[in-house]
């Protein structure tokens, strides 16, 4: 092994190409062909309509529309959304806390027909008598109002249908003050003679989106949780292959992008059937519970929640237990989540993300120093014996085995491990990765300032100071580190790599709070480097 070095770069470089792989795969959709038309396998009857799942009975009731079709608002101090009283669907939804673009006034568009795309959020109830099922059409709802404000703590919003046979469906959504979660209670009064059947469905539709260029598009697709399996992604692209068709007690399902997420909740304590239906270019994931049989002169409630906002893990944990999961913090969630706590934690003290993302980075690199420690005073001592590696070289000739037996015995004797450079930087390569994921993922940091020209640490450095500042550190940190290698095409390598990782951080726009993480994690290795070789220098060891 010639230099440490030369695997420490290697190293970055390969786990920074990762990093962009890992990004790509999982942010990116592939391309799907939208005028295909994917049919849906149902347990028994066809849908009457593209927008609501088949029954688990034949389709049979008759339903009387006499309400003209209309929209109603709904406004409180986080949401302000349209109900379209044809299906009680909920049509569109603003963020009135998050701008549309960072420095707008606009609120941001979560849910809505925007670009040629659609995003929506649907239920209703089909089943035997289900009027969501009926051959006529969905049901028109009847609103007494045109227009609601949450003035209070809570606000309700009716919204009536009767059929022709007098039964009285009463959907009704709940908003509360300061939450993204609105619950949805359906009412189902049987005033007729005899017995019905319902099913409550709940389900998001949105327009398939195709990949743009390689690094313009963050992902896009659906995901669902069950009681065996917490939280899968369920993309576009897996639509068109199958449908989903999951039996479970709760869970949920849920359209996730990035920063922002829409997920509907079942009652935790009843069947479902998950399930995802694609048809002309519109990708649909949904739940269907269990049929509900109400009696004569009786009635019955169903209820759901549903999320639609900002990937809050505090708020969703709070809907359902593995909702928090939506924020998709990678294979590396567990070490992710509690650097995010801390990273929360220590914002909440200093007032300023970018400010919080150097302190976690001293912190962090505090707490690896040991390995830090371990790691350049093993590739110091491995220089130190480039002269005697030289020599056995020269005295064993082309001899590869008796080279190989001299270079341990040498190692041994003066107790060098040749991997002693690379384990402790490859332990430290998951906690970049889990901090690549916290900043890349965190609602937080969207929009959020930090100094100067640096006004959103999500974005890219409009300016590149950042990639131009990192690429410094790293050819400080060669010039600390004088090229023992030999070899020229590695010695071109080492000499351009702070030029390619500049290039790399210039042309891929990751967010600037991680540029920020590691330039200031590479200034602090700086100081821990002249720390360590300043104690072996005092020791009478010559490490540079």
């Amino acid at each position: 092994m010639e230099s440490q070095r030369t695997f420490l770069f290697i190293g970055l470089l390969l786990v920074s190409y990762l990093l962009f792989q890992e990004w790509n795969t999982a942010y990116n959709q592939p391309k799907i062909d939208t005028s295909a038309t994917t049919q849906v396998t149902t347990p028994t009857s066809t849908p009457v309509s593209d927008d609501v799942p088949a029954s688990s009975q034949d389709d049979v009731p008759v339903a009387q529309t006499k309400a003209i079709r209309s929209t109603v608002s709904v406004k409180t101090d986080v949401l302000d959304v349209k109900i379209d009283t044809k299906g009680g669907d909920i049509v569109e939804a603003k963020l009135l806390q998050h701008a549309e673009t960072h420095g707008s006034e606009e609120p941001y568009l979560l849910l809505g027909e925007f670009e040629n795309k659609q995003y929506i959020a649907q239920s209703g109830l089909i089943g035997l008598n289900g009027p969501d099922a009926s051959r006529d059409g969905r049901p028109v709802y009847e609103s007494t109002q045109s227009a609601y404000t949450l003035e209070g703590d809570e606000l309700r919003v009716p919204l009536t249908f009767v059929d022709s046979k007098g039964i009285v469906y009463t959907k009704t959504y709940v908003f509360k003050a300061g939450k993204y979660d609105v619950a949805l209670e359906y009412d189902v009064n049987n005033t007729s003679a005899d017995p019905i059947q319902v099913q409550l469905y709940t389900q998001v539709k949105r327009t398939v989106q195709n990949k743009g260029s390689m690094v313009d598009q963050t992902y896009l697709g659906a995901a669902y949780g069950t009681n065996e399996e917490p939280y899968e992604k369920y993309s576009f692209d897996d639509m068109s292959e199958a449908n989903l068709n999951k039996n479970t007690q709760g869970g949920y399902i849920a359209f996730i992008q990035h920063y922002f997420v829409s997920a509907w909740v079942p009652n935790q304590t009843v069947n479902s059937t998950i399930y995802t239906l694609l048809r002309t270019g519109q990708g649909i994931i949904g739940v269907k519970n269990e049929p509900v049989n109400v009696a004569a002169n009786s009635s019955s409630t169903m209820n759901a929640t549903y999320y639609m906002g900002p990937k809050d893990s505090d708020a969703l944990e709070a809907i359902q237990e593995d909702l928090d999961l939506t924020v998709d913090y990678g294979w590396l969630f567990f070490i992710s989540q509690p650097l995010f706590v801390l990273l929360k934690l220590i914002y909440g003290v200093v007032g300023n993300w970018g400010i919080a993302i150097i302190a976690i980075t001293i912190l962090v690199k505090t707490a690896l120093y040991p390995l830090t420690k371990a790691q350049y005073t093993s590739m110091a001592k491995m220089r130190m014996l480039q002269p005697k590696m030289q020599a056995l070289k020269e005295r064993y000739g082309d001899d590869r085995q008796k080279f190989g037996q001299a270079t341990m015995e040498l190692y041994r004797k003066e107790k060098v491990n040749p991997m002693g450079g690379c384990l402790p930087l490859l332990l430290q390569m998951p906690i970049f990765l889990a901090l690549f994921y916290v900043f890349l993922e965190s609602t937080e940091l969207r929009h959020a300032e930090f100094m100067l020209w640096l006004t959103d640490l999500s974005a890219k450095d409009p300016y590149y100071v950042l990639p131009i500042l990192f690429g410094a550190s790293m050819f400080l940190t060669q010039k600390l580190q004088p090229m023992t290698v030999t070899d020229p095409m590695q010695q071109k390598m080492m000499t351009y790599m702070p030029l390619v990782f500049t290039f790399f951080f210039i042309i891929f726009p990751f967010p600037s709070g991680l540029v920020l993480y590691w330039l200031v994690s590479n200034l602090i290795t700086i100081a821990q480097m002249l720390y360590i070789y300043r104690g072996m220098e005092k020791k009478g060891l010559k490490v540079r």
